[in-house]
């Protein structure tokens, strides 16, 4: 259902909607900085008080020279050529004026004018001389210093009526429009956002309007803008943004106001300007992105203004950022890393350096089976990989030992040479042996329990 209006901290026009109460004694620092509060009057109030005080200025002055002709008796001896008064031709309070006015003014038509004959006219003169500079310089510079003030000119510069969010860059973006309609330029233009929000703080304090601030681009740069064209000043939501878990269907519950800031020199007359724009959370349209204004002409960028505030919708998730990572963190499975084939091998290797030390610990008639003629043959298929295989070339004989160093030796090859690598080196070994041990080792029967006692001896030290 449609909301009711906001009440809104910034106006579209940039005024704030900020009025101070109850300042008891504190009013009396406007009067201690009158300047300033005068050139912060409404132009009315400026001109209403322009002519007062020369009105009154005026009055009281002229009045003055009445009062002393009329002192002196020059109002009633005005026609005697005889006598001099302190002003000539001065008859009543309407002539006296126009005395004055001549004298301020400066234009001195010679009717009128002061004699030699009255001291205190001449110090009322310079009185007035330096009370009329005074009043014109206080109010002729006020009236001057409120015409070239730069609010006019951030008049001139445009902001979209609404903003949007959409993806941009693979992101998603909160965007708005600025624009320049002069051809002067905005010399060092920079522009800042703040979000306007109430939150309760974890202690209780309740914050009616807290400001946050929205990154437009201060750690890039982007923040300084050039402007001659309109631009696209954009804030990417992220963790670190305040609308992290802002989505399309929270925005019908939450109440925010965001207030843009931009700040520039005047480039024609030097004075910093600044421009102000706000937008709640109605004008904020989920979805949508800003039609292109710039076309390349005839030698020169034309820039359509007509679609200035144009918006157009494009495909954008209904979702909050922070609902987006969690739903990709959801949707990827969570298979543990592969163990490697050298990984493997290296636990079996680990494995039997285990079992090594158990059989190590085995009593003496467990230690003799491991003399069987088939413990060659696990040894051979403990040497198919390279790992094992160094850990085997040390229980194997020398001309094994040297064959099974040869490269090119794959798992392949082993498994189809097994029956030969079983039966030549072994007869080979066998020949390399002295003749005596030769008829022990062709008995068929367990080699080490036909050894002489040293060999035996020596052959359970090396298994130790």
């Amino acid at each position: 259902a449609p909301r009711g209006k906001r009440q809104r901290f910034v106006d579209k026009n940039g005024r704030c909607n900020v009025q101070h109460g109850n300042l008891g004694g504190e009013t009396s620092r406007y009067l201690s900085d009158l300047f300033t509060t005068l050139v912060d009057l409404k132009w009315r109030w400026n001109l209403f008080i322009f002519i007062l005080t020369y009105t009154v200025a005026w009055l009281f002055m002229a009045s003055m020279w009445w009062v002393i002709a009329y002192m002196r008796g020059d109002l009633n001896k005005a026609h005697d050529d005889s006598y001099t008064p302190c002003v000539a031709n001065v008859y009543n309070f309407p002539s006296a004026f126009l005395f004055f006015i001549e004298t301020e003014a400066t234009i001195g038509y010679g009717y009128r004018y002061i004699t030699d004959k009255c001291p205190e006219g001449i110090i009322l003169f310079l009185f007035q001389s330096i009370l009329g500079s005074i009043v014109d310089a206080f109010l002729i510079g006020c009236m001057f210093i409120k015409m070239s003030q730069p609010k006019k000119r951030a008049e001139t510069l445009m902001f979209s009526e609404h903003a949007a969010i959409s993806m941009r860059d693979g992101k998603l973006t909160l965007m708005f429009r600025v624009g320049n309609l002069r051809n002067s330029h905005m010399v060092s233009a920079q522009i800042r956002c703040k979000l306007l929000k109430s939150r309760q703080t974890p202690e209780g304090e309740f914050l009616p309007l807290d400001q946050l601030e929205l990154d437009v681009g201060f750690s890039t740069g982007a923040d300084q803008l050039f402007l001659v064209s309109p631009l696209t000043i954009c804030h990417v939501i992220d963790a670190k943004s305040p609308f992290y878990e802002l989505s399309q269907r929270s925005m019908h519950t939450e109440q925010f106001e965001i207030v843009v800031i931009l700040e520039g020199i005047v480039e024609t007359t030097g004075m910093t300007c600044q421009a102000r724009t706000s937008y709640t959370e109605d004008e904020v349209l989920w979805g949508h992105r800003f039609f292109p204004v710039i076309s390349l002409e005839e030698g020169f960028f034309k820039v359509d203004y007509s679609q200035f505030h144009a918006t157009f919708e494009v495909p954008t998730p209904p979702y909050s950022v922070k609902e987006q990572e969690e739903m990709l963190l959801m949707s990827s499975p969570l298979i543990p890393p592969a163990v490697s084939n050298s990984k493997e091998r290296n636990n079996s290797v680990e494995c039997l350096d285990g079992l090594d030390e158990v059989g190590t610990k085995l009593p003496s008639k467990l230690q003799k089976i491991t003399g069987r003629d088939d413990f060659p043959k696990k040894l051979l298929r403990m040497s198919s990989t390279t790992s094992e295989k160094a850990y085997s070339m040390g229980d194997l004989p020398m001309k094994l030992q040297r064959i099974s160093s040869v490269p090119g030796n794959s798992e392949e090859k082993l498994g189809s040479k097994t029956t030969k690598m079983l039966s030549d080196p072994m007869s080979q070994s066998v020949a390399e042996l002295p003749p005596k041990l030769q008829k022990l080792s062709g008995g068929g029967g367990r080699m080490e329990g036909n050894l002489p006692p040293k060999l035996r001896k020596m052959n359970s030290d090396r298994f130790t």
